[in-house]
């Protein structure tokens, strides 16, 4: 068992090794070609929607949440016949990183107030950082205590005000931004300031910081999926900080992460805008209703309903209506029925989104 011994942040250490040095190049060319493409795409919230989703589906798996891709996409149309715990969950957490992402971009910082502001939508209260002792961190399968994080709420505090200056002052540390993501991850979640949510916290503080580097302009770069491949690595390598304060490979997880999921973003992107094209060719040609709007609506919302497309295309519940069941007709979408309310399925776009 480990018990809390964190060390205020810059470290002293010299972690830029030549392993490190060598492992960055490849993840920061991954990290522009995605920026790149992003900003190709018209509308970005296709991509906010959509790939949150993922994340946020993938980020509550590694904490035992388990949801369907079908059921979050149905939890999406909150309907009042549709709501199961899980999916709830989970679309807390795509509301959260929403939350984080337009903090940031409104006030240019990451601050405690605002990680206490993403928690709180994540958990649904108010509980803030941890004022009471006894949390510590199991191993799942045997119930031992691996590590033991403060206990006292000055200490939190301490260590958090301290995490908040190093991820905000860069004349703290010259070091690259990645090494930097590693750190911080890693010094979140041993603090582990919440009752319930740090490890769905820390994952959207990842990449809130690219963000604020300047590495990423949207929240689309997600290393839950990453993690869950390599989930025994990912608690190894942390531990093997917290026991003996070594920090190599614990960083190049890091940056390895970074790369794939950076080159795995770049395909589904790619795909998707695949997809939409071929889309747009058969509704402009076949259809006089065809609109960018409409497309936008079919690709932000892999399950759509009447209300969606009334409030992105500005058009009557009626009309909307008609536009839906005339593609549902010609097979372009999938109609359902759930409750009293009918959604519509993007069949293509959903295939995409859940061969991962």
């Amino acid at each position: 068992m480990t018990t809390c011994g964190l060390t205020d942040l810059p470290l002293s250490i010299d972690l830029e090794t030549k392993n490190v040095l060598k492992a960055l190049p490849a993840a920061h060319a991954a990290l522009a070609e995605l920026k790149g493409l992003v900003s190709t795409i018209p509308n970005q919230n296709i991509l906010i929607n959509t790939l949150g989703l993922q994340e946020a589906k993938d980020s509550s798996a590694i904490e035992n949440i388990i949801t369907t891709h079908d059921d979050l996409y149905k939890s999406e149309l909150n309907f009042e016949a549709f709501k199961p715990l899980e999916a709830k969950e989970v679309q807390n957490y795509i509301s959260a990183l929403k939350k984080g992402f337009e903090l940031i971009k409104k006030n240019g910082l990451l601050t405690n107030n605002i990680i206490l502001q993403i928690q709180e939508v994540l958990e649904d209260n108010k509980a803030g950082f941890r004022k009471l002792p006894g949390t510590s961190l199991k191993n799942a399968a045997t119930g031992e205590i691996i590590y033991t994080p403060p206990q006292d709420y000055q200490e939190i505090m301490r260590l958090m005000t301290n995490l908040e200056r190093y991820i905000n002052d860069s004349d703290l540390q010259d070091c690259d931004p990645l090494i930097k993501m590693a750190i911080i991850h890693f010094q979140f979640e041993s603090i582990h300031p919440f009752y319930d949510g740090n490890g769905r916290t820390g994952r959207i503080i990842n990449i809130l910081y690219l963000i604020l580097e300047k590495l990423q302009t949207l929240p689309i770069l997600y290393l839950s999926n990453y993690i869950i491949k390599h989930k025994a690595d990912y608690y190894r390598f942390l531990q093997k900080v917290r026991d003996d304060n070594l920090w190599e490979d614990w960083i190049l997880f890091m940056i390895k992460g970074v790369e794939e999921t950076a080159k795995e973003t770049i395909k589904l992107i790619f795909k998707i805008k695949e997809l939409m094209l071929y889309y747009k060719h058969r509704l402009r040609d076949n259809y006089k209703f065809y609109s960018q709007d409409l497309l936008n609506n079919l690709f932000k919302h892999p399950y759509t309903k009447i209300e969606f497309v009334v409030n992105d295309l500005g058009v009557s519940r009626l009309t909307a209506a008609n536009y839906l069941n005339k593609l549902a007709e010609d097979k372009m979408l999938r109609k359902e029925k759930l409750g009293t309310g009918n959604y519509y399925i993007n069949n293509e776009l959903f295939e995409l989104l859940t061969k991962r």
